[in-house]
């Protein structure tokens, strides 16, 4: 398996440096790239066509959510992870909703970096249980307001594995939870995208909540 390419964006040197070395102590990972803005973002993904950014949020110019959305815009395959030293629940879905697969936080630990940098690539890694609760907040009018459910390509044990997904489980849990195995929910998953058209676990669960498949908290 190739390497995942990975471009880092970040105005600070140090920030840059250490998030190199984290990525690169894992071979399933390569630095092609560094940006200090958003301008050079997307310059630089233009130029080495990565499979993934890290993107600091607060830069000079052109900040980390703005770049996000322009380049989810001219790149839809591309996987953005924004880094941060905070985690402001409001900054971090202001991300999401334009686009990013999902954040990490400085401090984190190595291995907990690679870990989930690995599932981003791979499109399982979960939500937590208050970001999933904060979409239900900011979405569920929504489907109240067209007037209900709409009429839906999914299978029931398709509905049943995105209900999970939107709770903010990860693949394992939904294993679990239904007894099939992880390779079965990859797969539902891979088939709920394609039909709904969308493209990670975020609009998932807003489609789940726009559906009224979704409990209130």
């Amino acid at each position: 398996m190739n390497a995942l390419r990975v471009l880092i964006v970040d105005d600070s040197e140090m920030a840059r440096e250490g998030m190199r070395m984290i990525v690169e102590s894992d071979p399933a990972f390569i630095v092609v790239a560094e940006g200090k803005s958003g301008e050079e973002a997307l310059a630089l993904s233009e130029q080495w066509m990565p499979d993934l950014v890290l993107m600091d949020i607060q830069m000079p110019g052109m900040g980390g959510l703005e770049a996000t959305r322009r380049l989810k815009e001219k790149f839809p395959y591309l996987k953005v992870v924004m880094v941060t030293v905070s985690d402001d629940i409001a900054h971090l879905f202001d991300a999401l909703k334009k686009g990013a697969q999902g954040y990490l936080l400085k401090n984190l630990k190595p291995e907990a970096w690679h870990e989930y940098l690995k599932a981003i690539a791979d499109d399982e890694a979960p939500m937590t249980r208050e970001l999933a609760y904060r979409i239900l907040k900011e979405f569920s009018p929504l489907g109240a307001g067209a007037g209900g459910p709409q009429h839906s390509p999914l299978t029931g044990r398709e509905r049943e594995i995105l209900g999970l997904v939107a709770k903010g489980l990860s693949n394992k849990e939904i294993s679990n939870a239904l007894d099939i195995s992880e390779h079965t929910v990859k797969n539902h998953l891979k088939n709920i995208l394609q039909k709904l058209q969308l493209d990670n676990r975020v609009q998932l669960a807003r489609y789940a909540y726009e559906q009224g498949w979704m409990g209130k908290r």
